[in-house]
């Protein structure tokens, strides 16, 4: 678990970094400038972070699923080498998937207007200052994209539909509460991430405005990499048990 976690805030920090500097510059002074080749830069880690953390949700649904419904052969199966394979996989096709988008992007002929109605490089408004036809790009992406979200879902719908099943045969309300309270972080991060990568990508932009598109984005790329840990920590009582250490002594340390 510890090994998802720390895989996961390596993410969000990545997405965090790299969208929210950007992000502020533009609130404070109006207006950023940022060069097509940093822009793409920009998209490419945007993307790729994003994408593997669709993957990486993933691969915590099977933890989960592992966990609660193939318990006594938990250890045996998700043992440090396939932990480390599935991270690495993630990474790697996380990256993979948006490069494809990326090299779309080299063979566009950009001449229009320069000004990108967002607070961070993204796909669609990048199209917008192309000269080229962006048709068969905009499928391309819309494919790509619709892949590393519905996919990704369906397979965590599967296995919480088996995880719920398990937990509904439990007879103590304790053992229910006790065993659903194990991947309720872990459900509320995928409702939220999900969520707002279905509004996005998985709806035509055509059918949605600019400002709910900056809206839906700020849900993904600011919001949940704050919630995250948040999250976690206050569903982790090791977490709570090493915050609640660390606080005694800084107060004793602070009194002295």
């Amino acid at each position: 678990m510890y090994i998802f976690l720390g895989n996961l805030s390596f993410s969000d920090i990545l997405l965090s970094t790299n969208i929210a500097p950007s992000m502020l510059n533009a609130t404070i002074l109006g207006v950023s400038t940022v060069s097509l080749r940093s822009c793409i830069v920009q998209y490419l880690v945007y993307g790729g972070s994003a994408c593997m953390e669709c993957l990486l949700l993933t691969v915590m649904s099977y933890d989960r699923y592992l966990a609660i419904c193939n318990p006594l052969h938990y250890t045996t199966i998700m043992d440090l080498k396939l932990c480390l394979y599935l991270v690495l996989c993630s990474w790697l096709l996380g990256f993979t998937a948006t490069l494809i988008p990326v090299l779309i992007m080299q063979t566009l002929w950009f001449c229009g207007p320069n000004v990108i109605d967002h607070f961070f490089c993204d796909f669609v408004p990048l199209l917008e200052l192309s000269c080229s036809d962006v048709t068969v790009a905009k499928y391309v992406v819309f494919a790509l994209s619709s892949l590393a979200t519905v996919l990704p879902f369906s397979f965590i719908t599967f296995t919480y539909v088996c995880i719920f099943l398990t937990i509904l045969r439990i007879t103590s309300v304790t053992g229910r509460q006790k065993t659903f309270s194990t991947c309720s972080s872990h459900l509320a991060i995928v409702c939220i991430y999900y969520g707002a990568l279905f509004v996005m990508y998985a709806v035509p932009s055509g059918q949605q405005s600019v400002a709910i598109e900056k809206v839906v984005s700020l849900m993904y790329t600011v919001v949940t990499p704050l919630l995250n840990p948040i999250i976690y920590s206050l569903r982790n009582q090791e977490i709570k048990l090493a915050i609640q250490k660390y606080l005694s002594v800084y107060k004793t340390s602070y009194r002295n």
